[in-house]
């Protein structure tokens, strides 16, 4: 099985396996990609709609990698559905792609190359220059706003 994001309907996915997306995908569709999601719901793709308890799931994942900000209710919806299907997630999304290799979640990427690593990413305070593991509102020692920063460059 697998779970379709807008992408795999924009360029024009194909695969004869089983196929399933979430019903927030369609709205984010326009033109030929949205017959396209109506033609392909029409001779059978799956419309999932994930438990809130799988949407948690990704939500803390996300939040463990540092992709939460970067993520859409559609994208964190499109990883849980694919989560609890035990299925191939298919999205060029980089972030989505790194929290779905965080879960284990199989990923197939369609016009971009994927991810090369999984990250979890580290978080600057745009102020003192402290480093956190986890993304805050404020920094909490000089009240500054934090930025994401790739591990690899810290």
């Amino acid at each position: 099985m697998y779970v379709l994001d807008a992408s795999a309907f924009i360029d024009e996915y194909h695969t004869t396996e089983d196929t399933a997306t979430i019903p927030m995908v369609r709205e984010e569709l326009e033109d030929e990609s949205a017959y396209r999601f109506d033609a392909m719901e029409g001779s059978g793709m799956h419309i999932h709609i994930p438990q809130d308890g799988a949407v948690e799931r990704v939500r803390r994942a996300a939040d463990e990698t540092g992709d939460l900000a970067e993520l859409s209710r559609t994208d964190l919806r499109l990883i849980a559905a694919a989560f609890e299907l035990d299925a191939t997630l298919v999205t060029d999304d980089y972030a989505m792609q790194n929290v779905a290799e965080h879960l284990d979640v199989s990923v197939e990427v369609i016009a971009k190359e994927g991810i090369e690593q999984q990250r979890d990413w580290l978080f600057q305070c745009q102020g003192c220059g402290r480093e956190f593991d986890e993304n805050k509102d404020r920094c909490p020692i000089c009240g500054s706003e934090l930025t994401r920063k790739n591990p690899s460059n810290a």
